[in-house]
């Protein structure tokens, strides 16, 4: 057998570390932050800003570890805000009858909750794996779905009757740090060693990398696609119930935007669209990249509109850069 070129087997690690797309966006955000904390010395970069950051990143964080198993795969998930909205709902519900303020009445809706992300999950990756529906049209019927039976179980009116003691958690801080970010690091240091580090995660990207190859290995692609699907409806229902615990009700029209701001994470974060490749800290340095300008934006005075526009054009630089890239492989 051949042996590499000497070019390619001495190539320095720091190269490939350097070229890698979530250094590139790690150094963008940097690049961003920086330019803010030079512009606003004296309120961008304290200690409260960056707990107000980590808080607001917290919940979108969460939906999206969920949506990079999801790409991944080379798969898309258009009903995480939705399936977020209708689990809050759920969630809130199941309080509402347990009654009571104690921990026990948190853990039922705790799990109401994620019961209720996980069977949308469940039915996603059902209908994608075994009728083979487009994962597109499939995530984007559950997407009105499932926003509708928020609805209807709640005539459109939002559930405020959210035990005071989950509020507290949603809002409370340890060691200084928000609780809400404490869970969403635990979740993207969980599932991010499930992606990296295990059996199911290289899975995951063997199917997304050639989904007849991996059928072909022996991997049970359609078991596959479903436990990644469910995983990131687990994930939305995880996000509505800490959505709960921040604002105190089920805010039914607050995530109409949330998948989209989710993808837009994930691949500017370098998960590519095509499937195969993908990390989970590249997805949490994706998440912080719109975060910090819409902060930086209201910092500085400036319309705050302009956000969509500087994210939009982040968004278009990173798929770039990943057919670049799919392009030298393929090449």
């Amino acid at each position: 057998m051949s042996a590499l070129p000497p070019a390619v087997r001495r190539e320095p690690s720091a190269s490939r570390w350097l070229s890698h797309p979530t250094t590139t966006m790690l150094l963008v955000l940097i690049g961003i932050a920086t330019i803010f904390s030079l512009r606003a010395p004296s309120a961008f970069p304290t200690a409260d800003n960056a707990r107000n950051l980590s808080a607001d990143a917290a919940i979108l964080l969460v939906l999206a570890v969920g949506a990079t198993f999801v790409i991944v795969t080379a798969g898309i998930d258009l009903s995480v805000g939705s399936v977020l909205v209708f689990s809050s709902v759920i969630g809130a519900k199941a309080m509402e009858h347990a009654g009571g303020e104690g921990l026990a009445t948190m853990l039922v809706g705790l799990v109401a909750a994620l019961a209720a992300g996980a069977g949308w999950g469940l039915l996603n990756g059902t209908l994608v794996a075994k009728l083979k529906v487009p994962s597109f049209v499939v995530t984007l019927g559950s997407f009105g779905a499932a926003y509708g039976f928020a609805l209807i179980i709640t005539n459109g009116v939002d559930v405020r009757s959210v035990p005071f003691r989950l509020v507290d958690f949603g809002n409370g801080r340890l060691f200084g740090i928000p609780e809400l970010a404490l869970v969403a690091i635990l979740v993207t240091t969980v599932f991010g060693l499930l992606l990296s580090q295990t059996r199911f995660g290289r899975h995951t990207y063997a199917v997304g990398s050639n989904e007849e190859s991996a059928r072909r290995a022996g991997i049970n692609v359609d078991r596959q696609l479903i436990g990644v699907y469910t995983i990131a409806g687990l994930l939305a229902g995880l996000g509505g119930f800490l959505s709960l615990a921040r604002f105190g009700t089920t805010t039914v029209a607050g995530h109409t935007t949330d998948n989209l701001q989710v993808i837009t994470a994930v691949v500017i974060g370098g998960t590519s669209l095509f499937g195969g490749s993908g990390a989970m800290l590249g997805t949490a340095v994706g998440v912080f990249i719109p975060i910090v300008l819409a902060n930086g934006f209201i910092v500085l005075g400036v319309l705050p509109f302009w956000q969509y526009v500087a994210v939009g054009a982040v968004l278009v630089l990173a798929v770039y850069l990943d057919q670049r890239r799919r392009a030298r492989r393929l090449g």
